[in-house]
């Protein structure tokens, strides 16, 4: 699948402050990644560190917290990692489900999901 972009727009958890960026969207990617002086920015603050595997197979450690993060009118409070300074931002396959979206790799776009309530006792 190739990878394309969507308007992404990152908020503190009051829901106050809001800055619009473009994301790559990311299935191969747990979490969205943004850059630490965005994060900070918006006042967020990191919560702890994540241990993820990196495109090239190293293991490496980030800070991590919560974002809300609003695609095409759908909100949600989305786990982030704080990446580097300059990092292109990655919205990741966890606010993607969040979100309710799924991929139509063949149009490129995300399209809505219903969530699912199922359990094996009825």
């Amino acid at each position: 699948m190739g990878t394309f972009t969507v308007q992404l727009r990152v908020g503190d958890l009051a829901g106050r402050n809001f800055v619009d960026v473009e994301a790559t969207v990311d299935t191969g990617a747990t979490y969205t990644l943004l850059p630490v002086g965005l994060l900070a920015q918006l006042q967020i603050e990191p919560e702890g560190t994540r241990r993820l595997e990196a495109a090239d197979d190293r293991t490496v450690e980030y800070p991590i917290g919560y974002a809300r993060v609003q695609v095409d009118g759908e909100q949600s409070i989305a786990l982030v990692v704080f990446g580097p300074e300059g990092v292109s931002p990655l919205l990741g396959a966890t606010s993607l489900e969040l979100l309710g979206f799924a991929v139509d790799p063949v149009h490129r776009w995300l399209v809505p999901v219903d969530g699912l309530l199922k359990s094996a006792t009825g």
